[in-house]
């Protein structure tokens, strides 16, 4: 896949993050959940997402569309990392529970997500072939 179509696909995905806005609205997660973790992934989640709304809008404009590729590529992976980080010293594990209907978010989506993060990284990272044009 072209490499350009390949970050449009991962951004699409990413454009969804405000899904992580969740964890701050009581009723659909405990009150009690860390907020600690809760604020952070909430905020990260929509910066990154909006980023990658940003990138997707920008996509006739080829610069502004690697900056913002860049961009929420960079806020994303660190807003994960820290997650897991703001996650472990919050035990989350021993408050799974308190996830209610959000659990599948850091179950399945999260992991979708890094992995996600990664392979646009290396799509970002790799040498691009050298276009031959025969006359």
């Amino acid at each position: 896949m072209d490499p350009f179509d390949a970050q449009r696909a991962i951004a699409t995905l990413h454009s969804f993050r405000f899904f992580g806005l969740v964890f701050i609205l009581p009723g659909v997660v405990s009150p009690d959940l860390p907020a600690s973790f809760a604020a952070f992934a909430a905020y990260g989640d929509f910066a990154t997402g909006v980023l990658a709304m940003l990138a997707l809008l920008t996509a006739r404009v080829r610069s502004l569309f690697w900056l913002f590729v860049v961009a929420f590529n960079l806020v994303g992976v660190t807003d994960l990392i820290v997650d897991y980080y703001h996650a472990i010293q919050a035990d989350l594990p021993a408050h799974a529970g308190e996830f209610g209907a959000t659990y599948a978010i850091p179950i399945i989506y999260v992991p979708l997500l890094m992995i996600t993060h990664l392979s646009a990284f290396y799509l970002l990272l790799r040498p691009q072939p050298k276009m031959v044009h025969s006359y």
